[in-house]
């Protein structure tokens, strides 16, 4: 089954888990190079962090985009991307 297939809950909660992961992923990069808990590269952390940011945000933006969507659906769709575009511009400007 294709993902922009399923019901839009389903939907929405990925794409808040996805963007909530990379949100987390990204902060434990910036706490890293700010106190330098571990000496480990950060980049690779950093390409995961924007890659669930973005996964979050398409899904999002899938979900808009469908016909017919409940105005409670397209609420909390339009939200999502706010509140991923804005902190996935936030960790791009902190690099």
């Amino acid at each position: 089954m294709k993902w922009s297939e399923l019901p839009e809950p389903v939907l929405l909660q990925r794409s808040f888990l996805f963007g909530l992961t990379g949100i987390i992923l990204g902060a434990l990069s910036i706490l890293n190079t700010t106190w330098h808990l571990v000496q480990a590269p950060m980049g690779p952390l950093n390409g995961v962090s924007f890659l669930l940011q973005f996964m979050g945000l398409g899904l999002s933006i899938i979900v808009l985009r469908k016909r017919k969507v409940a105005q409670e659906y397209k609420e909390k769709s339009q939200m999502m991307i706010l509140i991923l575009g804005v902190a996935l511009l936030f960790f791009i400007f902190s690099l």
